[in-house]
């Protein structure tokens, strides 16, 4: 099972935990449920956390959902689960060319918040771990997540599709 934080780290292609910084998720108001979650890094109401046994895509979701999926074999699991949910907030890498970002994404997302810069990711200490290798997006599924893109006050670009 994979983690929500982890990125491919630029440097040497192995992967490393890396968690989302809080105030990304804050500045999109409260969700509640992440289904990738960390130990100690709580961002919705109810975290499923692999160490707990906690199965994120066989588990149901409800509500508004924030998702950090894994990167690699499962982030296509997760993202179609997102789509078919409808309602929640992806970050995930600008790769237009991928067959996940064109089936569950152009096709199903209503907006996107192309954000400005490299996202800095932390450590499972909390501290700056470093950039991500390409850069992120955050993805809307649902009008009223539509609404927190646009308010959201982070740096970058809202486009609607």
């Amino acid at each position: 099972m994979g983690f929500s934080d982890n990125h491919p780290n630029g440097n040497n292609g192995r992967e490393k935990r890396w968690l989302t910084p809080p105030f990304v998720v804050e500045s999109l108001g409260v969700f509640d449920l992440d289904p990738c979650g960390a130990p100690g890094h709580d961002l919705a109401k109810q975290t499923f956390i692999p160490e707990r046994n906690e199965d994120g895509l066989a588990l149901p979701w409800e509500g508004r959902v924030w998702l950090n999926p894994p990167y690699g074999t499962e982030a296509g699991a997760f993202i179609s689960k997102l789509a078919e949910h409808g309602d929640g907030v992806l970050l995930y890498f600008a790769r237009t060319d991928t067959h996940v970002f064109h089936e569950y994404i152009f096709n199903m997302a209503d907006a996107a918040f192309f954000l400005r810069g490299r996202l800095q990711f932390l450590g499972a200490d909390g501290e700056i771990a470093g950039s991500s290798n390409a850069p992120s997006v955050l993805f809307a599924y649902g009008e009223n997540n539509v609404a927190a893109l646009e308010a959201c006050g982070l740096e970058g670009k809202f486009v609607r599709f």
